[in-house]
């Protein structure tokens, strides 16, 4: 049974990433679970942090959230009727943003969170800012990132990008070994470089382990040199037609060398392709 987090701020946005998660997890069983965080942040008289009784809480905040929230399950159960696989529970919490989801992931054993993403800055904006990247970045779970242009189609092909710098464990793969197995879908590993250069001993090992690990589902190692990397992950997601992209999150920074340094607005995969961030767990 897998635990799945999806907050939720109530917006279009939040209910494509709800969506897609649904689809996505169609044949897994899941507990789903909608949380709407009431922000302590949020909460300023006159500059200065105002905390409210727990009546007002309740009244003002806690109340209007559950019954936007039943909305929510009650439209799930409109466009999802009947999956024997799935079982949806809603939460409110007042908390500030991050520590509510940290302390809601260690509750609930949660293997994945599903969120959103809006805005022309796509990926952009998940690893230099938003709620997203503060998700990503702080909170150690694995998270599925879904571009407000996103819409589910059956997942063929996934890109793994990779520099093979790190030497990934089985327990931080094993995600994206399921998703592909279950799928049946075609896994890219994919290694991009401003220079053609060879790969050092220690990215040929880490090379082979990968090799190892998937060579019991369909896998290929991609090798492209561009001094545009952002043009060659384009050129690739559109003639291997990517449904998913997929990173460790300890190569963040590699990512965001391939991603960002040219404009960006020259880019679409990142405001249509959903983005999977694999964590190592404590």
């Amino acid at each position: 049974m897998k635990n799945i987090l999806l907050p939720t701020d109530f917006s279009e946005n939040s209910w494509n990433a709800i969506k897609y998660a649904i689809h996505f997890f169609d044949t897994v069983p899941c507990n789903f679970y909608l949380l709407h965080i009431i922000r302590v942040s949020d909460n300023f008289l006159d500059g200065s942090p105002y905390i409210a009784t727990e009546e007002v809480l309740e009244a003002v905040h806690k109340k209007p959230s559950k019954q936007k929230l039943r909305k929510v399950l009650k439209r799930i159960s409109e466009h999802f009727p009947n999956n024997p696989y799935h079982s949806y529970y809603s939460m409110t919490d007042y908390d500030f943003f991050i520590e509510s989801i940290r302390k809601h992931v260690e509750q609930k054993q949660i293997d994945t969170i599903v969120m959103g993403t809006k805005g022309a800055s796509g990926l952009k904006e998940i690893i230099i800012g938003s709620n997203t990247g503060d998700v990503i970045t702080k909170v150690k779970c694995n998270l599925l990132a879904v571009p407000e242009q996103a819409n589910f189609c059956k997942i063929r092909d996934i890109a793994f990008v990779t520099d093979f710098s790190l030497n990934y464990n089985i327990q931080i793969l094993q995600p994206l070994f399921e998703i592909t197995e279950r799928n049946k879908a075609a896994l890219h590993i994919l290694h991009i470089s401003k220079n053609k250069t060879s790969l050092n001993t220690e990215q040929q090992i880490n090379r082979e382990t990968l090799g190892d690990y998937f060579i019991s589902i369909d896998s290929r190692f991609h090798y492209l040199t561009n001094t545009k990397l952002e043009d060659a992950i384009q050129g690739f997601v559109e003639t291997q037609n990517i449904n998913l992209i997929c990173m460790v999150a300890k190569n963040l920074n590699y990512f965001q060398q391939i991603l960002f340094h040219s404009k960006i607005e020259k880019i679409s995969y990142h405001i249509k392709i959903p983005f999977l961030v694999l964590h190592e767990k404590n």
